[in-house]
């Protein structure tokens, strides 16, 4: 009798497939005697900006914290306004918080699920210097339009790139099309390290330069900090098992989005509603998330036939108790809310087996034939 549930993720899997690999790196690593900012970081800073298709990469100890610096090395300065999302892991908030700025919210787009470009310009005042735009669940944000309206208005663009290594529009890699870019390396992600990890890529020496400084106690030589910095380095460890990742990333991106064209074709026809598909784009899926207006019993559906659902996540930002009434733009989010109310994530990774993929797709299936 079946009794294995089907997990969201799997990160032992994960492992698995790089064991040897992995165990080699970081036994080098261990015999180096040098674990901070050392040769493991600057290759993996070299080759993952060329993964991305930018000039620059700056290793940090967070993906919330590459956020924090790319906007503070972008000129933004406490009490200047960033708008984002609230459609979000809570870190994009909490980064612009981080620096003293001060976060507004624009409501989504229905189909991709990310910033409405539409809504921006209605937001902006003489405060507003940033606009961080997420790549959601590894749906790539219209960054051409984004980009259009903030050079118009004379704003600074940072990606959110957490969820969406090598998602791409029309070719081009998201991460390459703003001011700068923030990638987490959090062990879920597509490139997930075994530990927190992050890093801002840019096309921008300038830029660059200043997350050096700025992830390191604002210094330019060692121990003279000539700006006030921080503790935010990524390590030897982390980006050994990174490098050893990297290589295997794009085609761990085609399986995902193979499985999830296989739950699409499960879905067709039912209630639910599956990730939109768009000409020239390339989803990292990341996460695959269908909508449902049935979610409470769709959950008990597929936890009955042992396969994992999860709500990435259970409160949008402006409605989770820390910033409730204190954002604005919460007040007004309609798409945003009533996305919250609908959404279910199902198992995504690479690792999936057939068989795995099998029964959720018979479990997708089941539910559009139910009586």
């Amino acid at each position: 009798m079946e009794t294995e549930v089907i997990p969201l993720m799997d990160l032992a899997a994960q492992y698995k497939n790089h064991e040897e690999d992995i165990n080699r790196a970081i036994t080098q690593v261990l015999k180096s005697g040098w674990y901070i900012l050392g040769s493991e970081v600057a290759a993996f800073e070299e080759e993952f900006a060329s993964f991305c298709g930018v000039s620059h990469c700056v290793g940090v100890a967070t993906g919330t914290d590459a956020v924090a610096l790319a906007l503070k090395s972008c000129g933004v300065e406490p009490e200047d306004e960033v708008i984002t999302v609230s459609h979000t892991a809570v870190a994009t908030v909490a980064a612009i918080e981080q620096i003293g700025a001060v976060p507004v919210f624009v409501d989504i787009e229905p189909t991709s699920r990310c910033m409405n470009p539409d809504l921006i310009a209605g937001l902006v005042t003489s405060k507003t210097k940033a606009i961080v735009p997420v790549h959601m669940y590894g749906q790539p944000a219209m960054m051409p339009e984004i980009m259009s309206i903030a050079r118009k208005h004379g704003i600074k663009v940072i990606e959110d790139c957490a969820q969406a290594h090598g998602a791409r529009i029309a070719g081009q890699k998201v991460g390459s099309f703003g001011d700068a870019a923030a990638f987490s390396f959090y062990p879920t992600k597509n490139l997930g390290a075994l530990g927190d990890g992050g890093a801002v890529v840019t096309n921008n020496a300038e830029v660059a330069d200043h997350c050096r400084w700025l992830r390191q106690y604002g210094w330019k030589e060692r121990y003279i900090s000539f700006l006030p910095g921080f503790n935010s380095r990524l390590d030897e460890l982390q980006a050994a098992v990174l490098r050893v990742r990297l290589p295997f990333l794009e085609a761990a991106n085609v399986r995902r989005r193979t499985i999830a064209e296989c739950y699409n074709q499960a879905v067709r026809c039912s209630s639910l509603s599956t990730p939109e598909t768009v000409a020239g784009i390339e989803h990292a899926m990341h996460l695959y998330v269908i909508e449902t207006p049935d979610r409470e019993a769709f959950e008990s559906f597929c936890a009955a036939r042992k396969v994992a659902t999860g709500r990435h996540y259970p409160m949008a930002v402006h409605q989770q108790p820390a910033y409730t009434g204190r954002v604005r733009g919460g007040a007004v989010l309609p798409i945003t809310e009533r996305l919250y109310g609908r959404i279910v994530s199902l198992p995504m990774f690479p690792e999936l087996t057939e068989a795995q993929v099998d029964k959720v797709c018979s479990t997708l299936s089941s539910w559009h034939g139910r009586s």
